[in-house]
């Protein structure tokens, strides 16, 4: 019977290792699937625009190089610095406003065990799903009634439209928190703020990192909203990449490919840098409670 035993965990071991390797090589493919678009873009940015149009997946190599030539142009052509200089300040604002606004309104109504509180946490998970292809017409309207349509609204509204996924990590991760702590903070003379700031935000900082990552990355892509809100002479990056486009479709593509190259470069490497916060803050919040 032992050796029967012994034999069939043998064959189970085979059996995973061989699922295991078949899943590494799957996501290994999977994963050059993904990459390989980045890699034609960084490729074309060398490349002069005839030579993308007719031989897209070839190296730049002889006459098709043109160096930096491309880059050059690019950022002559959409002023890329300014427009930088304004996706940086629209991002690093929003995510602070976010991070800041609903980690509080994610303690208080955890704390505060009402019905209202109860059904306002159920609007802001809902607010998670509502696609915001339904509410851009409304809200662009109604932006322009309010006089939102300037960088400072824009980071406003990102506040709204971000609030939802982070209240929901953030919910999670104070239910976790043991309510004695903050007593204790209590006890020892601290106001609801004091306490906050110094007792129960300091606890949430993984989560909190996870939801900068997050909202980082998506406020620096994003394309949609800025191009509802704002001006053009006043447009984040992906606005003036956009304007590369010009009439009857003509697209000067060196210069389009150069600056995506610039674009993405930094958020790849604020990705980099922070993705090991990531997993450990969505468990923390999502699976804590």
């Amino acid at each position: 019977m032992g050796r029967k035993d012994k034999n069939a965990d043998d064959q189970q071991m085979e059996v995973s290792g061989f699922t295991g390797m078949m899943m590494t090589i799957f996501f290994a493919v999977l994963s050059l699937a993904f990459l390989f678009p980045i890699f034609l873009v960084f490729m074309n940015a060398f490349k002069s625009k005839l030579y993308i149009s007719d031989a897209p997946f070839r190296f730049p190599v002889a006459e098709a190089y043109v160096g930096l030539g491309n880059y050059i142009e690019g950022v002559r052509k959409t002023g890329f610095f300014m427009a930088f200089g304004r996706s940086l300040f629209i991002t690093v604002c929003s995510v602070a406003v976010i991070v800041l606004f609903t980690s509080m309104t994610a303690w208080y109504i955890t704390r505060v065990k009402t019905k209202l509180y109860s059904v306002l946490y159920y609007v802001f998970v809902f607010a998670m799903i509502v696609p915001f292809q339904m509410v851009m017409f409304t809200m662009s309207k109604t932006a322009n009634d309010l006089y939102l349509n300037s960088i400072y609204g824009l980071i406003l509204l990102y506040l709204g439209f971000g609030a939802g996924q982070a209240v929901f990590l953030f919910c999670g991760f104070v239910k976790a928190i043991p309510l004695e702590i903050e007593e204790a903070a209590m006890i020892d003379g601290c106001s609801p703020v004091q306490t906050y700031f110094h007792v129960v935000f300091p606890m949430l900082r993984p989560t909190a990192v996870t939801v900068a990552i997050l909202n980082a990355m998506w406020i620096w892509n994003d394309y949609l909203l800025p191009s509802l809100i704002l001006p053009q002479e006043k447009g984040t990056i992906p606005m003036v990449i956009q304007n590369l486009k010009g009439g009857y479709g003509s697209i000067d593509m060196g210069a389009m490919m150069a600056m995506l190259v610039l674009a993405i470069v930094p958020i790849i490497i604020f990705y980099l840098s922070c993705q090991k916060y990531i997993i450990k803050g969505v468990a923390a919040g999502a699976v804590k409670g």
